[in-house]
């Protein structure tokens, strides 16, 4: 096990998802038939907890769950991916968040998230957990959770020097943009670089604006994944932005692909890899999540990415 010092600590969602496959998207009104029914644990945070154990990453998960069955099958399941659980807290006031997930024949994916219980990931259980936060080398929020609870993590995080990864996903408009001077990394698709930054998101010339200005709002690196498009990179001090491609692959399902790159980037980042080697890598590796159905089951472990995919690695 690596050292406190190496460790990952998510202060994030816990989500029971709740998946029909199905060949259409029922319009309004309509029922469709689905094709197949599939339950497990999810979770923007969870599920990036998730991807960086699975590659060997030290990860630890500050959150909440519902005294309810979802509660404790989440918990479950991440303890038997690698990740510490010790900080994952149980509420009586609420239940275990839940999203209904409907995926269609082309992979595209349709959620309806109910947050329950992570609305109590507030700025005080940032402060009851302080010590696992700043005895960390990276912390990392996303926004399915309260923003003032992100925003007292990552206080935390700088007072001790420790690195700050910000995923704000689901996009928000309304979101509070100063917590950006608060991140030293964000990651964001392109909706939630519209959101953040006001710039139409058209073309990648759009995204390389969006991807400038964001840096320019606080980030040490602004990342923008762009799908089959690839991944640009935003660095401050460099007037050059990287676009990397990806390798295509035939998708099956594309639900946590973006938490899959995160919790990937995180891992290899914190190992010490380069931020142009780690980004290539996520995407690949991301890449690879999609040609699997499910969630934190898609994502592929280790010891498989070295047999079957190794110049994925960094």
């Amino acid at each position: 096990m690596s050292s406190e010092k190496q460790r990952i600590v998510v202060f994030g969602s816990i989500v029971q998802d709740l998946v029909s496959y199905t060949d259409r998207f029922p319009r309004p009104g309509e029922s469709v038939r689905g094709n197949v029914f599939k339950s497990g644990s999810g979770g923007k945070g969870a599920n990036q907890a998730v991807a960086a154990a699975r590659l060997g990453a030290n990860v630890a998960l500050i959150g909440m769950v519902g005294e309810d069955m979802f509660g404790d099958t989440n918990i479950k399941d991440l303890t038997q991916n690698g990740v510490d659980t010790s900080c994952v807290g149980k509420t009586n006031k609420t239940h275990t968040a839940t999203a209904t997930i409907t995926v269609n024949k082309e992979a595209e994916n349709s959620i309806v998230v109910t947050l329950g219980a992570n609305l109590e990931l507030s700025p005080e259980v940032a402060d009851a957990n302080s010590s696992t936060i700043s005895n960390s080398k990276m912390v990392m929020c996303q926004g399915e959770i309260d923003e003032k609870g992100n925003r007292r993590a990552f206080e935390i995080a700088r007072k001790h020097g420790v690195t700050t990864f910000l995923n704000p996903a689901p996009g928000d408009a309304k979101m509070d943009k100063t917590i950006l001077e608060l991140v030293d990394v964000i990651c964001t698709n392109e909706n939630e670089a519209e959101f953040i930054t006001g710039i139409p998101q058209n073309n990648v010339d759009d995204a390389k604006k969006a991807a400038r200005a964001m840096v320019e709002m606080g980030p040490q690196h602004a990342i923008i994944t762009l799908g089959a498009k690839g991944v640009l990179l935003a660095s401050k001090g460099k007037d050059d932005i990287e676009h990397m491609s990806v390798d295509k692959v035939e998708a099956i399902d594309t639900t946590g692909a973006g938490d899959c790159f995160c919790g990937t980037l995180a891992a290899h980042l914190v190992a010490g890899h380069s931020m142009t080697s780690s980004i290539r890598s996520a995407a690949n590796i991301a890449a690879l999540s999609v040609t699997r159905h499910g969630t934190q089951s898609s994502y592929w472990k280790l010891d498989e990415i070295r047999e079957k995919y190794p110049k994925f690695l960094p």
